[in-house]
């Protein structure tokens, strides 16, 4: 296992900066995911590390050794595309070993090595078929094979299970994660998709505009955005914009134009004081509707509109002009059908304040 670490790398195309001064340290073993809209920068950071990129400016590292100037072939990186890029005229076997081939093995080692690849991801059974001959979940498995046989330092995935419908990214998520904490890998892997993220990273670094705005492990990154573009890239949330009453310590109350909240200072606020603009971000799923008032963080308004799911209720809190989001789990009946009076209330850690 070795670590990577990233040092103010820059990269651009052009007039447009794809990598802005770029930092980051992933730890050996870990499965460090690189999260963002489309254009942020991942993709060409993950093409940097593998060596098809070569930065303006910075450092790369693997483990001790710097390889800025290490060609592709010689990084002994595995990479896994979201294309799958398998041979269709060789069969799942060939497919697995050409890697080997390239590097001149012997044929008993390539044979065992090929079978142990094969094996840990499940497709010992699938050697002699061809590419054409497999789902699209098991042709991921065989590209993640390929990277896996050459026993590379680290593993880089760009977005492997975009080309898979929702049942088999749920499977191959899980799959993923196993192999490579099997195989003791570091892992540094692409997606667009929180979900995915959420459910599979150790760590995971949010980009936007070529910049790293927040590193951290999927619940921090949930339940204590940085940010505004964080919190409401990584699910959903209901932004409510005010003054701070007062701060002390990590709490802060906050007037909003519907009430005061109470809330859990974030750790980019930390410099909040009494009558400083801020935001208080509030998970949908995090408010819960009662007919009657509670003590704190409690706001009146009556239910817009509701939507039931079955194992969820979305509903439209409206709330002296405001819209809040609210999601209720294994709701038992729907808010709202007699145009009552209701509340909504959050408790105070779930409650995010935001200097902003």
């Amino acid at each position: 296992m070795i670590s990577i670490e990233v040092r103010n790398l820059t990269k651009s195309f052009g007039e447009t900066v794809a990598l802005d001064n770029v930092d980051l340290k992933i730890e050996p073993g870990e499965l460090f995911f690189l999260l963002g809209p489309s254009g942020c920068g991942k993709t060409t950071l993950l093409r940097s590390l593998a060596g098809f990129n070569e930065p303006e400016k910075g450092e790369i590292y693997f483990g001790q050794d710097r390889v800025n100037e290490v060609p592709p072939h010689k990084r002994n990186t595995g990479m896994v595309f979201q294309s799958y890029a398998l041979w269709p005229h060789m069969t799942v076997a060939e497919n697995v070993s050409f890697g080997l081939k390239e590097r001149k093995v012997s044929r008993k080692e390539l044979k065992e090595r090929t079978q142990e690849a094969l094996d840990a991801v499940r497709m010992m059974d699938y050697g002699d078929r061809k590419p054409n001959q497999l789902s699209g979940g098991q042709q991921q498995r065989v590209a993640l094979a390929r990277a896996l046989v050459v026993r590379p330092r680290c593993l880089l995935l760009d977005e492997p299970l975009s080309n898979l419908d929702a049942k088999l990214r749920n499977e191959m998520r899980l799959e993923i994660r196993r192999v490579c904490k099997e195989s003791e890998l570091t892992t540094v892997y692409v997606t667009h998709d929180q979900k995915e993220a959420l459910s599979v990273a150790d760590r995971l670094a949010i980009l936007e505009n070529g910049k790293v705005l927040q590193v951290g492990a999927p619940q921090e990154i949930y339940r204590r955005p940085q940010n505004r573009f964080v919190a409401n890239f990584i699910g959903e949330a209901n932004f409510l914009e005010g003054k701070v009453l007062d701060s002390g310590g990590d709490m802060a109350s906050v007037e909003t134009k519907i009430g005061t909240l109470s809330g859990v200072v974030s750790q980019s606020a930390v410099d909040l004081e009494a009558g400083m603009s801020a935001t208080c971000v509030i998970r949908p799923e995090c408010l819960k509707i009662e007919s009657f008032r509670t003590e704190d963080n409690c706001l009146q308004g009556k239910v817009g509109e509701a939507t039931y799911y079955g194992e969820v209720a979305q509903y439209e809190f409206l709330c002296d002009g405001a819209k809040l989001k609210v999601f209720e789990l294994n709701p038992r009946t729907i808010w709202g059908q007699k145009d009552q009076d209701l509340f909504v209330w959050a408790d105070m850690e779930d409650i995010v304040i935001l200097n902003e």
